[in-house]
């Protein structure tokens, strides 16, 4: 990018561009283990990712696999829990349809956010069954006060 600018028509000297680079570096601007640790807790936090779907953004951001790896390491090994929550938040609206129907989709859902097969399924299964055993309740229960 640097070697391409162009200021008042002049491009920048390689030694400005160093410069350029060296004060960066300093200011914590190209810190790729920085950028990696936001993104995980952007991608956890936010998107609900799990490991699959961080590993996969942080690639194509060009980090580096040790770096990728040493993110993840940070991360709680909750994948299970995570899809789980979020297959409970998405289950409700799946109850209509048949049971292989809405497992398949959901299990879909799970997949694309990163989750892997045997972790989707469960979680995807544990969430639609509490659903279905609670179709007929609204949630609201109202009790006599005197």
């Amino acid at each position: 990018m640097l070697r391409g600018y162009e200021s008042d028509g002049r491009r920048l000297e390689v030694h400005q561009i160093d410069d350029v680079i060296a004060e960066f570096e300093r200011r914590g601007y190209l810190d790729d283990a920085m950028l990696a640790g936001q993104l995980v807790t952007a991608g956890v936090e936010r998107k609900g990712q799990g490991r699959v779907a961080l590993t996969r953004a942080l690639a194509q951001r060009g980090i580096p696999r040790d770096i990728i790896d040493s993110a993840l390491d940070e991360l709680p090994d909750d994948d299970a829990e995570r899809a789980l929550e979020y297959a409970r938040s998405k289950a409700r609206s799946l109850t209509r349809l048949d049971s292989e129907t809405a497992l398949r989709r959901l299990v879909g859902q799970l997949a694309r956010r990163g989750y892997n097969g045997g972790i989707a399924m469960s979680a995807a299964k544990a969430a639609l069954a509490e659903a279905s055993s609670g179709r007929g309740a609204s949630g609201v229960r109202f009790v006599d006060s005197d």
